[in-house]
């Protein structure tokens, strides 16, 4: 993980960023933030504030965040079991009225709260406002060892999105609020779906058409097989690592997510740790930004 100490503070990260205020002057950012980089609320309030500061150098910021963690203590707290297949939640009726409660209720709020605290405006909303996110459910197969037979995974209301209108994200962006997103869809039939928030960023970045998409994530970006951070790469250099095996794991989605972006429009796509101080305003505004770039 990169130092948080040798991170610059915002008005030194600014002191230099002329070229490229005048590259994102008016474009779309996207920022994927959940996870261990909401944190605590320090460090929810500094994310706040460089989302706010992006807002007044010109930048049209989008955020999409998740909400595990907090999912997770609501569960507990309600008492509700949680149900795995093949290592999967399941989504179930009940277990959905609570993804929803918590991501489009305190958790969307209370980001839009810290934003809206640094002095910009910002308004929380779910991919079911507006017609956002039209949602199918999530088909996924394994093969029984036993039988070798490739079997049907039911994840209960998992879904990912089939289409994204983005006229409401257009809207907020031309009066100058920042729009927040929990990542809940809607189906053709009128159900909700419990969505990766991951791949609601990519595809509401790909509709967008957005200069950049960021992943917040707990991990400083892709680490080449001697666990080095690999500044930028091409989408072709990420399928070559995922085949040669040293991208791998938990990262592999979140690489397929940039890569899913990219062929829809993005510019680029970057994955790092938002656990750094100020990291998105490095990242945008600095030659040597502190996560890995991938592009076209």
């Amino acid at each position: 993980m990169t130092d948080a100490a040798a991170t610059p503070d915002p008005m030194q990260i600014l002191s230099g960023a002329l070229p490229f205020l005048k590259r994102y002057d008016d474009a779309i950012v996207v920022v994927k933030y959940g996870g261990h980089a909401m944190g605590e609320e320090d460090t929810a309030l500094r994310f706040g504030r460089d989302i706010a500061m992006l807002e007044q150098v010109g930048v049209n910021p989008v955020v999409v965040h998740g909400g595990g963690p907090q999912i997770n203590a609501m569960l507990k707290r309600l008492n509700v079991k949680s149900t795995f297949v093949q290592g999967l939640r399941v989504t179930d009726e009940e277990m959905l009225d609570v993804v929803e409660m918590v991501l489009a209720g305190p958790v969307n709020k209370q980001v839009a709260e810290a934003i809206t605290r640094a002095g910009v405006l910002a308004v929380g909303i779910s991919g079911k406002d507006g017609g956002l996110i039209r949602a199918r459910k999530v088909n996924r197969t394994y093969r029984d060892p036993d039988s070798n037979i490739e079997k049907v995974l039911d994840l209960g209301f998992v879904g990912e999105p089939a289409s994204v209108d983005p006229k409401v994200l257009r809207l907020l962006i031309g009066a100058d609020i920042v729009p927040v997103v929990a990542p809940v869809g809607v189906g053709e039939d009128g159900q909700t779906y419990n969505i990766n928030a991951d791949t609601a960023a990519g595809a509401i970045a790909g509709a967008l058409g957005a200069e950049r998409l960021l992943m917040l994530t707990d991990v400083p970006g892709v680490l080449d097989p001697d666990k080095r951070l690999i500044p930028e790469m091409s989408v072709a250099e990420v399928k070559q690592g995922i085949e040669a095996g040293w991208i791998a794991g938990g990262m592999i989605p979140k690489v397929e997510t940039c890569i899913y972006a990219i062929e829809r429009g993005v510019k680029g796509a970057v994955i790092l740790d938002g656990r750094v101080p100020h990291a998105i305003l490095a990242e945008l505004f600095t030659d040597a930004g502190p996560g890995t770039l991938i592009r076209a």
